[in-house]
């Protein structure tokens, strides 16, 4: 069975929820220009991580814990460490139990025979450096917080928990602040091999070594600032090029399919799958992949490829440029802040500070070559 993933949608249940707390310079101005309502700055995720689809001891009826108390007891657990989190603070460390650890162990164990045969190169590098400085050891299950520092530090990206599914809207917009928002809980014990939803083990070994590397980091905050104030109709394409790229996505390398989609690298089955004569395969174009359905329950009827992460973002960052909104955006790496770019002079002020930046590298280039040439 396939992993669950952050942008199945129950369409009978859940209605999506909007989100964030955008801050132009007044109410009237922001109706004014038709803007829509999308966080602004870092903090404003608080607000988007507490609007989850499914948590703590709401489970559904055939979920694997679904009868089970002290599972669903732990499952508050969690979800109050989550509702109860705000930006800045330190994600708190969990003593997890044998039972979980015991479970975190099974997966881990067994994943990691496929990954040298299955799994990008970018992948293993990092995995590596994950076993070696954040405790990704069978019996152990590394903190949120290690995993976070380790992030930041070599990409910029950072961990906030999280109580469950996220709206595919709420969760993009974290991607474009390189925001991960990361469960925290573990899968029951009674189905190692499979979970219904994503749980620590999808998070921790399918997600957190790709986005230790540069440009995967750089390719998925492309996809979460596209997100943006786009529409539905918007955020559901770039959704389901999400799906099939950030979760099941495969790669060429040295002549050899690979994998580095999340959901492939932590459901041993699927993994397995994927890269099998059995599954078709076909190139990666967001125009024609934003069409594809996406599955949550048994295998996918189709996986995308691309020839690199350089290629995907490429072609990412050409179909973002589709997308129609009233106004662009840019990141602002130093606050960590979205500005609003409506008129020329806000480009302007833009390109100032970015002239700025290559002066001081011109500068540093012309010190470097002269040292050469002596």
């Amino acid at each position: 069975m396939a992993e669950a993933h952050l942008f199945a949608e129950n369409n009978v249940r859940i209605k999506m929820a909007e989100g964030g707390s955008y801050a132009i310079k007044t109410e009237e101005e922001r109706i004014q220009l038709n803007l829509p309502v999308f966080p602004r700055k870092i903090a404003d995720l608080d607000n988007a991580a507490k609007r989850v689809l499914t948590y703590g001891a709401e489970l559904d009826a055939d979920h694997p814990g679904f009868k089970d108390n002290v599972y669903r007891q732990r499952r508050q657990y969690f979800a109050e460490i989550a509702f109860n989190y705000k930006h800045g603070q330190p994600i708190p460390r969990v003593q997890y139990t044998e039972e979980e650890t015991n479970t975190w162990g099974r997966v881990f164990c067994e994943l990691s025979k496929l990954y040298p045969s299955h799994a990008c190169k970018e992948y293993l590098q990092n995995f590596n450096l994950l076993k070696r400085d954040c405790g990704y050891r069978e019996d152990n299950i590394p903190q949120l917080e290690d995993v976070s520092t380790f992030l930041k530090d070599r990409t910029g990206f950072q961990l906030r928990p999280v109580a469950g599914y996220l709206s595919a809207r709420d969760f993009l917009a974290g991607l474009a602040f390189r925001l991960f928002h990361c469960t925290q809980y573990i899968r029951h014990s009674s189905d190692p091999l499979y979970t219904p939803e994503p749980d620590c083990c999808h998070e921790l070994l399918g997600h957190m070594p790709l986005l230790a590397d540069k440009s995967f980091a750089q390719f998925s905050q492309e996809i979460g600032l596209a997100s943006l104030g786009a529409s539905e109709e918007e955020i559901n394409k770039l959704a389901t090029c999400y799906f099939f790229t950030v979760e099941f996505g495969l790669c060429t390398q040295d002549g050899q399919t690979r994998a580095y989609g999340a959901g492939l690298l932590s459901s041993i089955g699927e993994l397995k799958h994927a890269l099998s004569p059995n599954a078709k395969v076909l190139p990666f174009h967001p125009h024609v992949t934003s069409k594809q359905t996406c599955i949550i329950t048994t295998y996918q009827d189709v996986y995308f490829i691309s020839k690199s992460f350089e290629e995907a973002k490429h072609q990412m960052r050409q179909f973002a440029a589709t997308i129609k909104r009233p106004f662009e955006i840019r990141y602002d790496p130093y606050t960590s802040s979205i500005e609003v770019l409506i008129s020329p002079s806000d480009v302007c002020k833009v390109i100032e500070s970015v002239r700025d930046e290559l002066m001081v590298l011109a500068h540093v280039l012309s010190k470097l070559q002269c040292r050469v040439d002596k």
